[in-house]
């Protein structure tokens, strides 16, 4: 170990950063490779479509809350409208993350479904509407995510700057009664 690094240098929780990253690559790896070792189709897509199901349910279930400390879900209420959920850390506990854990979460969920919208159009090209269906299954999931967690920062960004100003507020207003009292 080396002695001269400090904590922000590493990463917080590399457990979950590797099966962050090993979920990911293998959906993409096997849909890639299977054409090489596979002439099922149906073995193709129940593979990957399993693989890239598992990476959605360990972004957002695990994930997610660990190396971002946010988590979504979305509810359909009795009237069949859908209402999003989040939840994230407090403002203290965010202001402590580990920035190469969100640095990598980030760029993950954003650069594997960059690679899934092309190898979309790969499948386009080469006339695979077969494969057009796998692609788009593993797009949807990893938009998902992507829709889920940029909502819930944004979520989360609000409740801050709530926060923040409603402790202003009431700091100011405490202030002002405690200078017109009159003791």
């Amino acid at each position: 170990m080396d002695l001269n690094s400090t904590a922000g240098e590493n990463y917080a929780h590399p457990q979950i950063c590797f099966f962050h990253v090993i979920f990911k690559a293998s959906a993409l790896a096997f849909y890639i490779l299977s054409a090489l070792f596979f002439d099922s189709f149906v073995i193709i897509f129940v593979v990957t479509v399993l693989l890239a199901a598992l990476d959605f349910w360990v972004v957002k279930n695990v994930s997610g809350r660990i190396l971002v400390g946010l988590r979504w879900w979305n509810e359909i209420n009795d009237e069949g409208e859908s209402i999003w959920k989040f939840e994230c850390l407090d403002q203290e506990s965010l202001a402590r993350m580990n920035k190469k854990d969100s640095w990598l979460f980030w760029w993950t969920i954003y650069l594997t479904a960059v690679l899934w919208l092309i190898l979309g159009i790969f499948s386009l090209i080469r006339f695979q509407a077969d494969y057009v269906l796998v692609v788009g299954v593993c797009l949807t999931l990893s938009v998902a995510n992507i829709v889920g967690f940029t909502k819930c920062r944004k979520d989360a960004k609000n409740q801050i700057q709530a926060f923040a100003s409603q402790t202003i507020a009431s700091r100011f207003s405490s202030s002002l009664q405690s200078a017109f009292t009159v003791v």
